[in-house]
């Protein structure tokens, strides 16, 4: 598969979207000590510095994604805010809107208290699908997801290092609903470990932690055999069908420096619409 697929129609050429303003965003938002940011020992997936990587994917989903300010947008995997602090500051209060929602209480509930009283445009909900590694007692399976919102309600769906950690199986029930309760015309932004030929063959600068091993017969390399959730790769060309299946177009497929290749970000990056033709 190729490494980049154009983005067709890029939002990002206004003057919202611009380098100077997004970069000049990001640098205020990184000097703002009033933002909320959760005591580090909370911060129960991820790692590193909470507010820059939080501002990192900000500049991504608006220069890849091509994320606007009057957006609709729904996070999947919001966790503990790491993506919605930073978007406090970009989406519009008047006109856009933010729905996360995550399997782990505990990251609702901090986002809840701390988030949305402050910007009621920001909500949060929980969603009991079970999970072997942060939800093992969830009482709704991942391929029998229903995302509970209507049809076609947003413009731009965030999906974070959630298939980094979810089983084959579980892909598509996703990708159905996201095409479900996306606008036509709206995007997927997904990032996920792609096992291309770099990925299997190159070991200089490659993250040590991911050695993916082939999990069988599917499509899954897992990282930790023993601890399969904890990071899955798969094999290059499934998320690829998966989404296409699913009636998204990809519209910018772009390899992540996590396999040890340059590259802008780190995790591999799907930006997908609904509604058009493929690239």
């Amino acid at each position: 598969m190729s490494e980049v697929v154009a983005l067709q129609g890029y939002m990002g050429d206004g003057a919202e979207g611009s380098d100077e303003r997004i970069e000049w965003l990001a640098e205020t938002i990184l000097r703002n000590r009033f933002l909320p940011a959760p005591p580090a020992e909370n911060v129960f997936v991820g790692d590193g510095d909470f507010r820059l990587i939080g501002t990192e994917f900000l500049r991504h989903f608006v220069r890849l994604g091509g994320l606007r300010p009057e957006h609709r947008v729904l996070d999947i995997g919001s966790g503990i805010g790491r993506m919605a602090v930073p978007l406090t500051q970009y989406l519009d209060p008047e006109t856009a809107s933010y729905e996360g929602i995550d399997p782990v209480r505990e990251g609702v509930d901090w986002c809840s208290e701390t988030v949305s009283p402050v910007y009621p445009n920001f909500r949060f909900r929980h969603l009991d699908i079970a999970h072997d590694v942060y939800n093992p007692a969830g009482r709704i399976k991942g391929e029998e997801l229903r995302l509970p919102f209507d049809d076609a309600a947003f413009d731009f769906i965030l999906m974070v290092s959630v298939a980094t950690h979810l089983p084959a199986v579980e892909i598509g029930s996703y990708t159905r609903e996201i095409a479900r309760v996306l606008a036509p015309g709206g995007r997927l932004f997904l990032s996920a470990f792609v096992m291309d030929e770099s990925a299997r063959t190159q070991t200089e600068g490659r993250d040590a932690r991911l050695g993916f091993t082939p999990a069988g017969e599917g499509p899954e390399w897992y990282a930790n055999p023993e601890a399969p959730l904890g990071a899955v790769a798969f094999e290059d060309g499934f998320i690829d069908d998966v989404l296409q299946r699913a009636g998204l177009a990809i519209r910018r497929k772009s390899l992540g420096h996590w396999r040890g290749r340059q590259a802008a970000h780190y995790q591999d990056v799907f930006v997908a619409e609904k509604g058009g033709e493929e690239a």
